[in-house]
């Protein structure tokens, strides 16, 4: 009867416990003062990631023909001569045809005019929003609106400006705390570069080694998936290393001496794990701290470190598979946790996880469903790793195939009514005051019909728990919690919601609604009694 009593006052007690031992430390001792001996190491390696941009960033991608109208659109209709189209803000990009004497297809020639000095315009949108680092699709001289076609990596195209606007739009990220990422494609250049020209119709060329050429090729030489426009580089000519990423002057460093603080690479496992490691030294040198990301459709465990980190498609096929209902929350958790243990936490936590970008179908065209899609957004902002937002996602644009998610951006949907937008920034801001979401150790937690995993520091007031259930029905789970200094009976509080469950003897029973995430903290209210008061 004793026991039974204790447990009732205490379970009241906790309900609105105050973690302080000091006031106004919101749920958290004096830092360090009572600390163990595994929050003292844990401490030290959160101060390193902490330090690294590259960790836990908020990324926003933009694509600069499509994301901001310029000042002036009249005066820059000379630079998309026929058969390039310049189409009105409003219109819908849709698939053409093919035009021969161009190359390419009608679509990859269409554009709406945007260009750096518009995208600029806009950083107080992105900084607001609460990005970290804006990641650029192409923008080196290419005759396509998309650029994967380079002419001259050495300067900018012309539809969006010079170098110098280049230089202007870093310091001014640079100036806001923000980053710059590039979009580095080297495995092949466009049909009109001139290095190209030159080697397929001279024998003698000085960049005829730059490239395959040869009778063996249906095209006289090879081309990426066979694509004409999309001539593959020989970069296992040391010439072409030179240029592309040895120099002090090539393409990979001299842009991250102009103010970029790193590449994304366009199909990176093509390039192999030997280039790849040597072009991350290479831009380490010419920027240390910088950051050199693959676009690899890969399983991420071996690539690095040749590369910093890879873009995440492996977690996202995961995660839109639970979103769809395709498999079950422990099965996910099993797969998630062996890619991090086979990966390393570290490299994880520099990846991107991307959901959609201009090589896929857009969220909401992928998961139509409200629900579904909140619940992957989700576990894009929970899961170790950098949330990859690509523009208008937080907008709910939508988008089918190339190149219908290629809309231009609708400034129109950027209203306080949009509930995606709002639900979007609630996410960002959910995930910029978390430091354990940010940088914190992830540790999965047993259950069969839910994911369920923990982030943490070096902090008990920071543990974060998600519960997922991807089901379509309620799903009751009691799952283990593996946060030793969590009190009987101290209460979690979803971050998203007002639900709330305790924890008893280092477990949680909770009843997850169907296609719902839980964020879970520990819940404190002013009282008197502070059962942590001696727990960091």
């Amino acid at each position: 009867m004793k026991k039974l009593l204790l447990c009732g006052v205490v379970s009241g007690l906790l309900c609105t416990a105050a973690m302080a031992a000091e006031p106004g430390t919101n749920g958290m001792a004096e830092p360090g003062k009572y600390a163990n001996r595994y929050d003292l190491r844990r401490a030290e390696t959160l101060a390193q990631r902490a330090a690294d941009w590259r960790k836990g960033a908020i990324v926003y991608q933009v694509f600069v023909d499509r994301f901001a109208p310029p000042a002036d659109l009249d005066a820059k209709r000379d630079l998309y001569p026929p058969p390039k189209r310049l189409r009105a803000w409003d219109d819908k990009p849709v698939r053409g045809e093919f035009v021969p004497e161009a190359g390419v297809w009608s679509h990859e020639i269409d554009f709406w005019g945007g260009d750096l000095a518009s995208l600029a315009d806009k950083l107080d949108y992105i900084q607001d929003l609460g990005a970290d680092v804006v990641y650029l699709n192409p923008i080196c001289q290419a005759y396509t609106n998309h650029k994967y076609d380079a002419e001259n990596y050495f300067e900018i195209s012309r539809e969006y400006g010079t170098r110098e606007d280049f230089r202007k739009l870093a310091d001014k990220l640079h100036h806001r705390g923000m980053h710059l990422v590039l979009d580095g494609v080297f495995n092949h250049v466009g049909s009109k570069c001139q290095w190209f020209i030159d080697a397929l119709g001279n024998p003698d060329s000085k960049w005829r080694d730059w490239f395959f050429i040869g009778d063996r090729y249906d095209k006289g030489y090879r081309a990426w998936f066979n694509v004409e426009n999309l001539p593959e580089l020989r970069m296992e000519n040391p010439a072409v290393q030179a240029r592309i990423f040895r120099d002090p002057d090539s393409v990979v460093q001299g842009y991250l001496r102009d103010g970029a603080d790193g590449w994304r690479l366009d199909v990176a496992p093509d390039l192999g794990f030997n280039i790849l490691g040597d072009l991350t030294l290479a831009a380490h040198t010419a920027r240390p701290g910088s950051l050199v990301i693959g676009e690899n459709w890969n399983y991420p465990e071996e690539w690095m470190p040749s590369l910093d980190a890879v873009l995440n498609f492996h977690f996202r096929q995961i995660i839109l598979a639970l979103a769809e209902g395709k498999m079950s929350g422990g099965h996910a958790g099993r797969m998630i946790a062996q890619a991090i243990d086979d990966a390393g936490l570290e490299a994880i936590l520099r990846c991107w996880i991307v959901l959609d970008n201009h090589d896929t179908p857009r969220l909401r065209h992928q998961l139509p469903q409200q629900e579904a899609r909140r619940f992957a957004q989700v576990l894009q902002f929970t899961l170790p790793g950098s949330p990859d937002l690509y523009y208008g996602v937080e907008l709910g644009m939508d988008g089918g195939d190339d190149p219908e998610q290629r809309g231009p951006m609708r400034w129109d949907l950027v209203t306080d009514d949009n509930a995606e937008l709002q639900w979007t920034r609630r996410l960002i801001n959910m995930r910029r005051a978390d430091r354990a979401l940010k940088i914190g150790d992830f540790r999965l937690l047993d259950s069969e019909k839910l994911l369920a995993f923990e982030r943490r520091t070096d902090r008990m007031a920071e543990t974060t728990i998600v519960l997922a259930n991807p089901t379509d029905k309620p799903v009751t789970e009691i799952v283990p919690v593996r946060e030793s200094k969590f009190m009987n009976w101290q209460p979690l509080r979803d971050q998203l919601s007002d639900a709330q469950v305790s924890v008893i003897c280092g477990t949680i029973e909770a009843t997850v609604p169907p296609r719902t995430a839980w964020v879970l903290r520990a819940a404190f209210d002013n009282n008197e009694y502070d059962p942590n008061k001696r727990v960091q």
